[in-house]
C-alpha cells in the first residue's frame, strides 16, 4: 500500500488531479515562500520545491517520532506552484480590487505566459527520499477589455485568490482569445505533463 500527498489547498489543483483518477490525500504546505530566483521558470520550482520538501519533511518526522503507529510504506509528495508573468515580471495575486483592475488592464489586448512549477518527493519504506521537478508554461491572449467590463469582473469577487487577476474557467473566459500550451496548466497544474514525467520514471499512480 502506498500514499499519494499533494501539498497544496488549491481546489483547482484537487479537481485536475481528480479528473485523471488519482487517488490522494491533501496536506498543504503552510512555511512561507521565499524567492531567491528571478525567472519565473526557476521561481515556480523553486516555490514548487520548498513546499513539497515541507511535507515530506513532516511525514518524515512524523514516522520517525511514531513507529509502532506507521505501516512502512512507498509514499509520493506533490508541491505546485504556478504563476503569471508580463514582459519577464511576475503578476502575484491582487491585493485588492485596485490592484486587480491595474493588472487587468495592463493584461488587456496583451499576450502573457503562465509558469506552473511541479516537485515530486519519494519516500520509500525505509524513509530514503529521491525528487525530481518541472515546470510548463503556456501562452495566453486577452481581447481588449473596456474599463466597465474589467469593473463589472472584478466586482464578482472572482479575481482576487487568483494570481494574474483573473480565473481562466470561471467567467473570466469570455475575455480569453487565444492559448498556446496546456489549458489545465493555467488553471493550475499541468497533468498531461505529470502524467507523462511519472511515466518516464516508472511510476503508475494508479497502482499506488
Amino acid at each position: 500500500m502506498s500514499r499519494i500527498v499533494l501539498a497544496s489547498a488549491s481546489p483547482r489543483r484537487k479537481e485536475l488531479l481528480e479528473k485523471i483518477g488519482m487517488e490522494f490525500e491533501i496536506c498543504p504546505a503552510k512555511g512561507e515562500e521565499m524567492i531567491t530566483k528571478e525567472a519565473p521558470s526557476d521561481v515556480v520550482l523553486e516555490l514548487s520545491r520548498q513546499k513539497a520538501e515541507e511535507v515530506a519533511s513532516a511525514i518524515l518526522m512524523y514516522n520517525g517520532s511514531h513507529p509502532d503507529l506507521v505501516t512502512p510504506q512507498d509514499i509520493l509528495v506533490i508541491g505546485a506552484d504556478t504563476v503569471v508573468a508580463y514582459e519577464g515580471k511576475i503578476l502575484g495575486k491582487p491585493v485588492d480590487e485596485a490592484d486587480a483592475k491595474g493588472t487587468l488592464s495592463m493584461l488587456s489586448g496583451h499576450t502573457h505566459s503562465v509558469f506552473t512549477g511541479v516537485t515530486l518527493v519519494f519516500i520509500d519504506k525505509s524513509g530514503r527520499t529521491g525528487e525530481h521537478d518541472f515546470y510548463e508554461k503556456t501562452d495566453v491572449e486577452f481581447y481588449p477589455m473596456t474599463e466597465e467590463e474589467i469593473d463589472r469582473y472584478v466586482l464578482s469577487g472572482e479575481p482576487m485568490d487568483k494570481a494574474g487577476s483573473y480565473g481562466i474557467q470561471g467567467a473570466f473566459a469570455a475575455f480569453v482569445k487565444e492559448i498556446k500550451g496546456d489549458y489545465n496548466n493555467v488553471v493550475g497544474l499541468p497533468v498531461a505533463k505529470l502524467y507523462q514525467e511519472l511515466k518516464k520514471l516508472g511510476v503508475e499512480y494508479r497502482n499506488w
